[in-house]
């Protein structure tokens, strides 16, 4: 049997008549505007208890929802369940503003409703919605390194809403890292990259604490810094730097994830092997000793693109959410290359090396070494 609609104008008029209109759409949704003297009842909490939302079965009553799909389908559900005087109001919300039908919104304290209109966009996504939104507002981060990766990767996350974002550099802004790393502006040369950072991140979002951290990662302090974080995010520039923090996630049990860049190629992954011993690699596995130093030069000796790190950061931070929101497949066990010059990714299979000193199964933690002297450099 077809859904009965009606117009948002009808609806109106039957409101007034006494039939009982019901916005069905979820609580963000509504905080942005609701017809007026509608009664907000999310779809699915109605449909699982109708009858303790509803008047009898024979009563009027008027559904809408945004565009008219969902109240048309939760309609149905009550027509299946007896209701025999159920109405879908046809163009839902949008409609009823088109036609220039009076609109409240409802009553929220200031940070619930800055909360709703900021991550509106996520909150309409069922795979995070309010709940994964409240846990990356209650979600830790490590980021290593506020230059080129480090950047993209700290904008996006807090935009995110990443409720703490521990940024752990040691340098100050120089004005040749302005052409990639877009975390800092001319006026912020000489000072601290971290008080950099914090003054740009705070001003994108204010609910996210920033904990800048002014100090060089080392064996000493590497774990006080991973400590109580959720994630690690590696954006540094250093292959001791990479090893030492791949060693003390494999021993914590963090996810890390990588990424490097050099003059026009780039690539990204993630080492879960703390957590999935066995069944994830480790950056070890993947890279058992370091390149010699000159066939590996940095970025100041080789250059780079200004917009590869902002691509491979990018690549990060959406590894990094899905990590804290558990959805998707992370790239744990693929390493995803990227050359700019020819817009090709490539993927390559990474396995878990069941000899690797570091990840693998039942193998102690080795301790820390001289990772300098490991990779052949001054670190």
């Amino acid at each position: 049997m077809a859904i009965s609609e009606i117009t948002p104008r009808q609806a109106r008029d039957r409101q007034r008549q006494g039939a009982l209109l019901v916005d069905i759409r979820e609580a963000h949704e509504r905080a942005g505007g609701q017809a007026e003297g509608a009664l907000g009842i999310a779809k699915a909490e109605l449909e699982a208890d109708h009858g303790r939302h509803l008047p009898s079965p024979d009563a009027a009553v008027l559904l809408i929802c945004q565009s008219g799909r969902r109240s048309a389908a939760t309609a149905a559900v009550l027509e299946e369940a007896g209701y025999t005087n159920v109405h879908s109001v046809a163009g839902g919300t949008s409609a009823w503003i088109a036609e220039s039908l009076p609109l409240v919104r409802p009553q929220l304290d200031a940070d619930e409703a800055d909360f709703l209109e900021r991550y509106s966009r996520h909150l309409r996504l069922a795979e995070v919605g309010i709940e994964g939104q409240r846990r990356l507002q209650r979600a830790r981060v490590l980021l290593v390194g506020a230059g080129g990766l480090g950047s993209p990767a700290a904008f996006y996350l807090a935009a995110a809403g990443v409720g703490h974002l521990r940024l752990v550099d040691d340098d100050v802004v120089d004005r040749s890292n302005l052409q990639r790393q877009i975390l800092h502006v001319e006026a912020t040369i000489g000072a601290p990259k971290v008080d950099s950072a914090r003054e740009r991140l705070a001003a994108l979002n204010p609910r996210v604490r920033i904990e800048g951290v002014r100090e060089r990662v080392t064996s000493a302090n590497v774990e006080a810094l991973l400590d109580g974080v959720d994630v690690v995010v590696d954006g540094s520039d250093n292959f001791p730097l990479r090893y030492l923090l791949n060693d003390a996630c494999v021993k914590l049990g963090k996810p890390l994830v990588y990424g490097a860049v050099q003059r026009f190629e780039g690539q990204a992954s993630v080492f879960d092997a703390g957590r999935h011993r066995g069944q994830c690699p480790c950056y070890r596995c993947l890279f058992p000793e370091p390149p010699p130093p000159q066939f590996a030069p940095s970025c100041a000796e080789a250059g780079v693109l200004g917009v590869l790190p902002g691509i491979v950061g990018l690549l990060q931070a959406n590894e990094a959410l899905k990590l804290l929101l558990g959805i998707g497949q992370p790239l744990a066990g693929r390493l995803l290359q990227f050359d700019a010059l020819a817009m090709r990714f490539r993927e390559v299979r990474l396995v878990p090396d069941p000899e690797c000193p570091v990840c693998a199964p039942e193998r102690p933690f080795p301790g820390y070494i001289d990772y300098a002297r490991f990779c052949g450099s001054d670190g």
